[in-house]
């Protein structure tokens, strides 16, 4: 089998095992790993047990192409503007803190993919279902997600592919250019996420798949933040008796 029947029938046995009737929740950003996910949900499960989620944080420069995608694949959707909780909670901040939490940029970057988080659960909690994660490799090695944001999920279909890797399953799967090849970005910065790593993905997927690296500094930079974020990928550590 290739890569996108594997996937496939990893998810088929995932829902057989851990939510058999339920429904597969995803949130549609309109970038290439959402997408295919979201394809490889439908080409699972079929259409009618996947339900897309749309979360723009006020206006959205590209939700039109969320809203293709959720076209093109037939799924029931919703959308789910989050700049109310995300402004009420700002101003609650503001007045017990004294202190406006968007100077500094940790709260600012992460609490809109916590809310999001947080509104794909409560969708899954309406339909019973199962929330996708949608997290690559190369994402995943260094850090590039939020904690209990972007990085959760029940189940994560794209975790040991790189994104160029993604972007081969998008293609196999059929997907058009529009989503396959999508600049990524996080929507909020205006800066897309090569800009933001300070490396392409081309250099990070090789050297995660192959150990070469031309740039030694880029090499340290990616060692670096490897490391820092390892606990995103790790289990809660828990205190043992006894131990």
């Amino acid at each position: 089998m290739d890569h996108v029947e594997n996937v496939v029938a990893w998810i088929r046995n995932y829902f057989e095992e851990n939510g058999k009737g339920c429904k597969a929740v995803i949130g549609i950003s309109g970038g290439t790993d959402s997408s295919v996910v979201a394809a490889l949900l439908v080409k699972a499960l079929g259409k009618e047990n996947v339900i897309g989620v749309l979360m723009p944080n006020g206006d959205q420069h590209d939700i039109d192409v969320s809203r293709s995608l959720v076209e093109l694949l037939g799924i029931k959707h919703h959308e789910i503007n989050i700049k109310g909780p995300v402004d009420a909670l700002r101003e609650e901040f503001k007045a017990k803190l004294a202190l406006d939490p968007n100077d500094y940029d940790v709260y600012r970057t992460n609490t809109p993919a916590r809310i999001r988080m947080a509104t794909l659960y409560g969708i899954s909690a309406i339909y019973g279902g199962r929330v996708a994660n949608t997290c690559n490799l190369s994402e995943d090695y260094v850090g590039y997600s939020t904690k209990f944001g972007d990085a959760a999920g029940d189940f994560s279909p794209l975790s040991d592919f790189t994104k160029t890797e993604v972007r081969e399953l998008g293609r196999e799967l059929g997907l058009p250019a529009r989503f396959v090849e999508k600049i990524p970005e996080d929507g909020m910065s205006g800066k897309s996420d090569e800009e933001k790593l300070g490396f392409t993905y081309e250099m990070l997927d090789k050297y995660i798949r192959t150990g070469v690296i031309e740039d030694e500094a880029i090499k340290a930079k990616i060692d670096r933040m490897h490391k820092l974020n390892l606990h995103k990928l790790q289990l809660m550590p828990s205190y043992k008796q006894g131990k």
